[in-house]
């Protein structure tokens, strides 16, 4: 019965011990499952959140878009893309963020005679511009009575804003980044995953999808790709908070594009508005009003993705080897008759 007893006792221990050592296996591979999914979501994190400041006053050579060889060149000296035709799959792209059911929100100034372009714009962009998506357009104007009726898609909506006129285009260009920086404020936080800000006097030729999404996205200017950057239109006075010296830029950014997930964009606004507010006080207007600001911005904040100029063109230019397609351009216009000032 002792013998028995003992036996017992010794097979209980065992069980226990088994059990314990059962337990510390699990437990030791769920801390370890846990803190690999740790790793995993801060390393994401830092990617999504990470930012490309890059110091003032370094000195390197100026990128450039062409090679030697004529072939375009897709990636830029940070290790950004730039966007081109054939260095992307546009049904995988389309399809990998579709699932991922976001919000584009895409903003739109149209004040005073520029109403005119509405009507293409959008009809244009409805063809073309993130066909597939959730798309939400919002329109700055004076004149609402103006906007055209234009037949939108499934999952497409156009919002009006009303907002005051000016006799100045200097004045409405300069107001832009305001009007952006409040209605991602007020709105677009919570309402848009991407946002998109584009000139209204333009028309979509070619597909724009979701190869343009990024953190942070500017296009490169058609009319400087190839210009030596001591030669782009940068604001040149050092008083002014948008100057950048001789010997320093990347690429001349077009602002008639600019675009990324809600918080970068804000972040651009936020600060291009408040450069513009200080150079206002001292009566300084830079030379390209905001789009002097942004270059400004995008030369020490690297966008994490770059558009070739096939997504802003200039009607009025001729077609070259390097653009093999053209998906958005401003239209030809007489400045004279659509602008209220020289």
């Amino acid at each position: 019965m002792k013998f028995q007893n003992v036996n017992t006792f010794l097979l209980a221990l065992a069980g226990i011990s088994v059990t314990g050592l059962i337990f510390l296996g699990y437990t030791s591979t769920s801390v370890r499952y846990k803190e690999k999914r740790f790793c995993l979501n801060l390393t994401k994190e830092h990617q999504e959140n990470s930012n490309l400041q890059s110091p003032q006053g370094l000195s390197y050579k100026q990128p450039s878009v062409v090679g030697p060889d004529g072939k375009v060149i897709a990636v830029t000296p940070w290790l950004s893309p730039i966007v081109w035709e054939g260095t992307f799959d546009p049904f995988l792209t389309d399809s990998i963020y579709r699932q991922q059911n976001i919000t584009i929100a895409t903003t739109v100034f149209a004040l005073g005679k520029y109403t005119q372009f509405l009507k293409d714009f959008l009809e244009s962009a409805e063809q073309n511009y993130f066909v597939g998506f959730r798309v939400h357009y919002y329109l700055f104007t004076d004149q609402p009575e103006q906007v055209p009726e234009v037949n939108l898609g499934e999952q497409r909506q156009l919002t009006v804003l009303k907002v005051p006129s000016s006799n100045r285009w200097q004045e409405i260009t300069l107001r832009r980044m305001e009007k952006l920086e409040k209605l991602i404020e007020s709105r677009l936080v919570n309402e848009a995953d991407y946002v998109f800000s584009l000139d209204v006097d333009t028309k979509f030729y070619g597909r724009w999808g979701a190869e343009s999404l990024g953190r942070l996205v500017g296009v490169i200017h058609p009319g400087y790709y190839q210009t030596p950057r001591e030669q782009f239109p940068y604001e040149r006075r050092p008083e002014s908070q948008a100057y950048i010296p001789h010997a320093e830029g990347d690429y001349y950014y077009g602002g008639a594009v600019v675009g990324g997930l809600v918080k970068d964009v804000h972040e651009v606004a936020k600060t291009c508005r408040e450069q513009l507010d200080i150079d206002a006080a001292k009566s300084i207007e830079a030379a390209w009003q905001e789009e002097s600001h942004l270059n400004k911005y995008f030369l020490y904040n690297k966008p994490s993705k770059v558009l070739s100029p096939e997504y802003l063109w200039q009607d009025f230019k001729p077609h070259t080897n390097e653009v093999k397609i053209i998906r958005f351009s401003q239209v030809i216009k007489n400045y004279a008759a659509v602008r209220p000032n020289p």
